[in-house]
């Protein structure tokens, strides 16, 4: 039971490592994280790694992952959600519905996005957030995110509700979407709910709540082996790779593969790297360098 992934869903209110703490004790498992963080306000879908699939945890950076978000119209916030302190109040009364779905169909694509202050980006060592609440000042420089698909599902210009989907690359702040289309529309906007619907393998509709996985680790390890997937399933944009018998324990250690000793069964789509099996058993992961197999992650 100690080597898995759980898709668990994320309650409103609980940071992503008070899911890990609580499952690291309802489970008595020492080894657990989680593959990307949540707002506490946030619900949805979080991967939780436990045992040796906390080891390829780094290879689920290249997802992406897909939110349904809701904002409201005509405030600004410092946090740049609901929950902050308002900073501003602005009319908007002479928003269109068309100039709505307009600054969201030009929000696509390759994107420059200034993340919020009260995030956990480092600077200089320390938390974002760490240092806003301190009063401190200082710059976050805008980063390249991709917004794949962006869908506008609500829109109530009365109340100044909007409700959309989006899916976008690692790093994206949703938040800030919503302050970046509230600065286009020239009223202000703040996120008042946000879902993550989908991180790459894991899709809301599997996902388990923590009431559900507390119940089934009282029933037994059977029942929370059944809520648990094997980490080289997720792993769906490597490529696979099949060792010859006697290359399994060089592997193992960590020694290089010359082209004689494996066979790629399936392409990747991430810089090369591989699920690496031998007798039907995963391995780890490596990459394909100059033709040879070199090992990345060994988890067996």
């Amino acid at each position: 039971m100690t080597d898995g992934i759980i898709n668990v869903n994320k309650p409103a209110g609980w940071t992503s490592q008070d899911v890990c703490t609580k499952l690291r004790h309802v489970l008595n498992i020492r080894k657990i994280g989680h593959t990307g963080t949540l707002d506490p306000m946030a619900t949805g879908v979080l991967p939780v790694c436990m045992g040796k699939a906390t080891r390829t945890i780094e290879y689920y950076d290249m997802d992406s992952k897909s939110y349904h978000a809701s904002m409201k119209l005509g405030m600004t916030t410092d946090t740049l959600d609901i929950t902050g302190e308002i900073l501003e109040t602005c009319g908007y009364s002479d928003i269109s519905e068309k100039a709505v779905r307009d600054a969201f169909k030009a929000y696509t694509g390759q994107v420059m996005q200034i993340p919020p202050k009260y995030s956990a980006i480092r600077i200089d060592g320390k938390r974002a957030y760490d240092l806003a609440r301190e009063g401190k000042a200082f710059e976050i420089k805008p980063r390249e995110i991709t917004v794949y698909d962006n869908n506008v599902t609500f829109i109530d210009l009365e109340s100044g509700e909007i409700e959309f989907d989006i899916t976008c690359s690692k790093g994206t702040y949703i938040r800030t979407v919503c302050d970046d289309i509230g600065h286009t529309l020239g009223c202000g906007a703040v996120m008042t709910a946000l879902t993550r619907t989908a991180s790459g393998y894991f899709r809301i509709e599997d996902a388990n709540t923590i009431e559900e996985i507390i119940e089934a680790a009282g029933k037994g390890v059977e029942e929370v082996e059944k809520m648990m997937i094997p980490a080289d399933i997720t792993l769906e944009k490597l490529g696979r790779i099949k060792l010859n018998d006697n290359r399994i324990t060089a592997f193992i250690n960590g020694n290089s593969s010359w082209p004689n000793g494996f066979r790629i069964t399936a392409p990747s789509e991430f810089n090369e790297l591989f699920r690496v099996y031998g007798n039907g058993v995963f391995l780890g992961v490596a990459a394909v360098e100059n033709g040879s197999l070199v090992p990345k992650k060994v988890v067996r």
